[in-house]
Parts: C-alpha cells; structure tokens; sequence
C-alpha cells in the first residue's frame, strides 16, 4: 500500500504525512551510495540514472555531502532526485533540507527528524525493525517506514505487521539482494533500498556500464514483480 497525504496529528499539532515521489513510485528502487568523499558520486549517478534508478540516497557517512550536494542537484535534478541518508540527528535533517535534499532517510526512529521532513512536505523514511519503532516512525508522519536492516526478517514480515498496523508503508533496506527485489515488491513494499549489491565495485574503479546493467535489471525485476501484483 503506497503512502499518501493524510493527516497525522501530534500532540496539538497536525501534520500532512510526505506523499512518496512521482519518480519514486515511477520507479520503485533506492540507491544508497557510501564512498570515500562525495565527489565520488557524479559518474556514479550518470551509471545509475542511465539504468533507470532515479531516486539517489547520499548517505552521511561519507564526507563532503552537504557541500557538494547543492551542486549535484544542479547537475543531475533533471534526471534523479537526490536524498540524504543516515541522518541521525534533527540538525543534519534541517541541513540536509536546506542543502536541497528531496527525501531524507534515517537508520533509526527519530520523531524529530520525521516532523522536520514533514513540516516541509519532504518524504522521508525512518528506520527501525520492531513493530514499535516502526509504528512509532509512522505515527509522527512518515511517508514510509524503512525496515532496517531487512535481511533478518525477510519479504513475510510485511504481512505480520499489516495485521496490526494495515496502512503501514515499508521499504526494507539492509542486505537487499537484487534478486531479493522482486519478493519484496510482491510482498506490498513501497519501494526497496539497495546498496552494496547494486553499487558493487563502482567505487573501486568498476566498470561503470556494468554498474547500469545492474541498475536496469532491478528496474525490470520491481517492475515486473508490480505489473504482476502483491503476493
């Protein structure tokens, strides 16, 4: 079930939940990229885009993202969008956003960062693994809600928390294989969040066109997995 505008209610305050982006339920696919220093990340980008995954997460760990980010989405804003991710603090959530960032993504459930997305109509996806944390992201206004890190629960989970929670929206992310896409997508995930397995050595001085080839193989896997309907 995709996320929508609706209205979430916090204590006094009333929040319109982030819808999820045109280009990401055009595409249903994360890239999140870790490397040495951001300037890394352009021809990087390029692969990606040139495959078909649009929806970029720069991930804080790696340096240099708030001052070259600006720059970055001068250049590619006509063809990703381009988030930050491990956010871990309402600071770098608000930095982050004035920077340009068009989805923010955490590893954990911080109410904070959520309302700081959501006050500015920016999707963003908060992390965590048991019902709680989960919930607890969604309830502040998250557009989505990231099953972090997924691999320990696997594509059935979704079903267990539907139960009790029917509008939850998830992507799962940690240790999402590509071949692991489909089952996800099939399973009633918004979207799913890859890392390694789809960057694989382009950091290293891979071949970049590969790094297309694997990009458009999981734009054909989720795609096919949602023509085909939820599990």
């Amino acid at each position: 079930m995709a996320a929508g505008n609706r209205d979430v209610s916090s204590g006094t305050d009333t929040l319109r939940r982030p819808a999820p982006s045109a280009i990401l339920q055009a595409n249903p696919v994360v890239a999140v990229l870790r490397a040495g220093h951001a300037r890394e990340y352009a021809p990087v980008i390029a692969a990606l885009a040139d495959g078909g995954v649009r929806s970029i997460e720069l991930t804080l760990s790696t340096a240099g993202v708030f001052e070259l980010l600006p720059g970055l989405i001068r250049d590619f804003g006509d063809q990703v969008e381009i988030g930050v991710g491990t956010v871990t603090a309402e600071t770098e959530a608000r930095e982050a956003l004035d920077a340009g960032a068009r989805f923010l993504v955490t590893p954990v459930t911080d109410s904070a960062i959520v309302r700081a997305a959501a006050e500015r109509d920016i999707p963003v996806f908060p992390g965590g693994l048991t019902p709680t944390e989960l919930f607890t992201g969604w309830r502040a206004g998250a557009t989505a809600v990231k099953i972090f890190p997924a691999s320990t629960v696997g594509p059935g989970y979704i079903a267990q928390l539907r139960g009790p929670f029917p509008e939850l929206a998830v992507i799962p992310s940690g240790g999402v294989a590509i071949e692991d896409a489909p089952g996800w997508i099939r399973a009633g995930a918004l979207a799913v969040s890859l890392g390694g397995p789809l960057i694989g050595d382009a950091f290293k001085g891979g071949d970049l066109s590969e790094l297309t080839r694997r990009a458009a193989r999981v734009s054909r896997l989720v795609a096919d997995a949602r023509a085909g309907g939820a599990a």
